[in-house]
C-alpha cells in the first residue's frame, strides 16, 4: 500500500481531485445553498488556472514535494517519528492530526502578516463561494505552503502514507467546505462538531473583518474551538450576507490577469498597515 501510495502519488491526487470536484459541482447543482450572480464560466476558468499554475510553480521551484521528503526521511531515519520508530499505527494519525494543526496555524499567520494576507486575499476575493473558491489560491501561496508542510514532514518523520492521505483530506475537505451546497440544519450541527462544514466555512468569507478573521479550520473543526476562533453563524445571515472583499468588488477578482497581479499591486487597503 505504502509503496504504490508513493510510486503512484501524482495519479492518486489526480484522480481523488477529480472524483471530489465533480462530485460537489453535481451536489452545488442539485441543491445550491445560496444564488449566485457570477455565472460558474465567469470564474472557473481563473480559479482552476490559479491552482494549475501553482501545481506547476511547486514542481519547478522544489526539489522535492511533501510525500517525497517522506520517504527520503524514513530512508535517512530522520524525523520524530523515525527517530523513536514509532509504530505506523500511531504515527500514522498522530502525522495527519499534527499537519491538520500547522495548516490551521499557517492561515491564521496569513491573515496577520502583511505580504501573506496580500497573498491570500487572492483566495477571498472570489465574489461567489463554490468548490472552485476550494482551489484558489495564489501560485506563490501554494509555494510557501508546500515549503511549510515539506518541512514540517521532515521534522516530524511522518508516514508517506499519512502524508499523502492528508493531502488527499485536506484537498477534498478545502472544496466540500467551500462548495455552495445545502445541508439539512440538523446534518450541518452534527458534522461541525468534528469537521468544518460549508456553513461553518463560509462565515470566514464574509466581507466583514471580525468574520473573515475566524473559523480557520480546513478540515477538523477542533483548531477553531480549542484557540477560540469558532464562530457559529454571520451576522447577516447565510442568504444575506457578502462574500468577498470589500475593497475588491465584483467582476475584478474573477481576471486570470487581476488575481496574478494583486498582491504585487502596491495598494494598501482594508487596514493591511495593521497586518505587518
Amino acid at each position: 500500500m505504502t509503496e504504490f501510495l508513493s510510486t503512484h502519488e501524482p495519479q492518486v491526487r489526480l484522480a481523488a481531485f477529480a472524483a471530489v470536484l465533480a462530485a460537489m459541482a453535481l451536489w452545488e447543482l442539485a441543491a445550491p445553498r445560496r444564488p449566485q450572480a457570477l455565472t460558474r464560466w465567469r470564474r472557473w476558468p481563473t480559479n482552476i488556472a490559479l491552482s494549475a499554475l501553482g501545481a506547476v510553480l511547486v514542481r519547478i521551484a522544489l526539489p522535492v514535494v511533501a510525500a517525497a521528503t517522506a520517504v527520503e526521511a524514513e530512508r535517512r531515519g530522520f524525523g520524530l517519528f523515525n527517530w523513536t520508530q514509532t509504530p505506523a499505527i500511531i504515527a500514522v494519525p498522530l502525522s495527519m492530526l499534527a499537519l491538520d494543526a500547522l495548516i490551521y496555524g499557517q492561515h491564521v499567520v496569513f491573515h496577520h502578516v502583511g505580504f501573506l494576507w496580500r497573498l491570500h486575499r487572492v483566495h477571498h476575493a472570489d465574489p461567489e463561494l463554490d468548490v472552485t473558491t476550494g482551489i484558489r489560491f495564489h501560485p506563490v501561496e501554494i509555494l510557501i505552503s508546500m515549503g511549510v508542510k515539506i518541512a514540517a514532514v521532515a521534522l516530524i518523520g511522518a508516514p508517506v502514507v499519512a502524508v499523502i492521505l492528508f493531502e488527499v483530506l485536506l484537498n477534498a475537505a478545502a472544496m466540500f467546505n467551500h462548495s455552495n451546497v445545502r445541508l439539512p440544519v440538523a446534518a450541518d450541527r452534527i458534522l461541525r462538531r468534528a469537521v468544518v462544514t460549508p456553513d461553518m466555512h463560509r462565515v470566514h468569507h464574509s466581507i466583514h473583518r471580525d468574520e473573515q478573521d475566524m473559523n480557520f479550520g480546513f478540515s477538523l473543526s477542533l483548531w477553531d474551538r480549542v484557540f477560540g476562533t469558532y464562530r457559529a453563524q454571520p451576522r447577516d445571515g447565510h442568504d444575506a450576507m457578502r462574500i468577498g472583499l470589500a475593497d475588491f468588488p465584483a467582476p475584478a477578482p474573477a481576471g486570470l490577469g487581476w488575481s496574478l497581479v494583486n498582491p504585487f499591486s502596491g495598494s494598501a487597503r482594508r487596514g493591511e498597515e495593521q497586518r505587518t
